[in-house]
């Protein structure tokens, strides 16, 4: 049973001297302020580090499995194929029909969501047009990067959204995935295609991951549902898309690569860490969104970026090595910019 959603702890001081005595001073990492002084509760403690932890060592066991195993290259390009066009899919298309998209309540949050990732997204596709930098990198890498700064790992967004606001936060968090996802996806896509000069159009109608999203959204607005029967096959499958996608992301990764792109990857990542958590910010307050919906806002702009930028870039032909080194440092920076983002003054 999900938790319910946490309450507003009352403004007012007790009375009894002993009552004050044992009144434990909320923290600061565990309550979010409320705009006349209250402080919502979290759900739970959230502990930003335990919860990034086993991204990374999934990343770096893939790492370790292969370049010191017999699983080389050869074994990982299968796995990689496996999560593309199949467990990466199902993964999202589960995730958008799971929870019905509702609009009327959270119609200033999902706003506030889509302008998030316009914003990352326009940023993200400027970088090669700035004067100071554009002509520092290359654009194909940039072709294959641009989704770090936009995309978001939505099983984290999940855990963190029923962390700090329990079954309510998980609400609020499908609406923004069922939304955002397709979009983040479109938006991954179109610098590979048009770089490619592969063709957008048909880029998108045979990307799997674009199928899945766009079916998933049509699939929750008409209603559907997957079956209580399937329910538990369908989770294990994302499950393992999740970790497969890691381990995969791990043995494709070159640190050399990194450093051959320096200022292109912290470009990406600076958006994705740094400037979203701030135009987070600036949208929670311009909507006065209330306190739980103003935690999760700034959560799902904090979070790391998806695992399966790695993937998608690698099969349809890009720097994999580059884009998997990229979402590492993300699941390193999202220890930072999560308690980063929650800290802000709303």
């Amino acid at each position: 049973m999900l938790n319910a959603a946490p309450q507003p702890a009352s403004p007012g001081l007790p009375t009894n001297p002993s009552e004050m005595r044992r009144r434990p001073t909320p923290r600061r990492a565990d309550s979010v302020r409320a705009a006349h002084g209250q402080v919502l509760r979290y759900a739970r403690p959230v502990n930003h580090a335990q919860l990034l932890v086993p991204d990374f060592s999934l990343i770096a066991c893939g790492w370790l499995l292969c370049r010191y195993t017999a699983l080389d290259r050869r074994v990982w390009d299968q796995v990689e194929s496996l999560v593309y066009y199949f467990l990466f899919p199902v993964l999202l298309f589960h995730s958008i029909v799971r929870s019905p998209i509702d609009f009327g309540t959270t119609s200033h949050l999902l706003a506030a969501g889509v302008g998030i990732g316009l914003a990352g997204i326009a940023l993200a596709y400027a970088l090669p047009f700035l004067p100071a930098i554009g002509r520092r990198i290359d654009r194909r890498d940039h072709a294959a990067s641009a989704q770090i700064a936009f995309r978001f790992n939505s099983f984290i967004c999940l855990t963190m959204a029923e962390r700090l606001a329990g079954a309510e936060g998980l609400l609020m968090i499908a609406v923004l995935i069922g939304v955002c996802v397709p979009l983040m996806n479109v938006a991954a896509v179109w610098p590979m295609a048009r770089h490619g000069q592969s063709g957008f159009v048909r880029q998108l109608v045979r990307n799997p991951l674009i199928i899945a999203t766009a079916t998933g959204l049509v699939a929750n607005l008409l209603g559907l549902r997957i079956p209580g029967w399937l329910e538990p096959a369908v989770s294990r499958i994302g499950a393992a898309s999740l970790a497969l996608g890691l381990l995969a992301a791990g043995a494709g990764m070159q640190f050399a690569s990194l450093a051959r792109g320096k200022l292109l990857a912290v470009s990406v990542l600076a958006i994705r860490h740094l400037v979203l958590p701030l135009i987070a910010w600036g949208l929670a307050l311009a909507l006065r969104l209330p306190p739980a919906q103003g935690a999760v806002l700034m959560a799902f702009s904090a979070v790391p970026t998806a695992s399966s930028a790695y993937v998608l870039a690698a099969r349809m032909g890009y720097n994999g090595p580059f884009v998997a080194g990229l979402v590492t440092l993300s699941t390193l920076l999202g220890m930072l910019s999560l308690p980063f983002a929650l800290s802000l003054p709303r």
